[in-house]
């Protein structure tokens, strides 16, 4: 793989992981029920990084934020017997993320379950990451179907 190649896929890894970031702090952690555009500015200043990660990590965090409606009922219908509000915290933001980005189709759908999968390994604990595989393949299945 080029540099070039690798370097978008590594810009788009710490996209993700900052918006999972940005996600879990507007849910639980000081910056709990502040606007998008506050949590992203102290989470910025503390983080400096290249403008083409912030842009990737906005689009992901004001995105999965607009979807949410959509989202939860494709996680909680993948879900067995689990509810959102009942998910551990990281779990049910990691899906979200990877949930919004399956409905964008703009990445294939193998690589946004790898990352996911990732992501949970890197946040999660050692549940995590076969649980975010079970739920976003049945969502992989059942996007297939419609």
């Amino acid at each position: 793989m080029s540099n070039a190649g690798r370097s978008s896929r590594e810009s788009r890894h710490f996209g993700r992981e900052a918006a999972i970031q940005l996600l879990y702090q507007r849910e639980v952690g000081e910056l709990a029920g502040s606007s998008v555009d506050e949590a992203e500015s102290s989470y910025w200043i503390e983080r400096p990084v290249a403008e083409n990660r912030r842009r990737f990590a906005h689009i992901l965090l004001q995105g999965t934020l607009d979807t949410l409606d959509r989202i939860d009922p494709l996680i909680e219908a993948a879900a067995d017997n689990w509810r959102i509000s009942r998910m551990a915290v990281i779990d049910r933001i990691v899906l979200r993320v990877a949930v919004y980005e399956l409905l964008l189709d703009e990445v294939p759908v193998a690589v946004v379950i790898d990352e996911a999968v990732e992501l949970a390994k890197t946040f999660g604990d050692d549940q995590s990451p076969r649980f975010v595989n079970g739920v976003l393949d049945a969502i992989k299945r059942k996007l297939e179907l419609t």
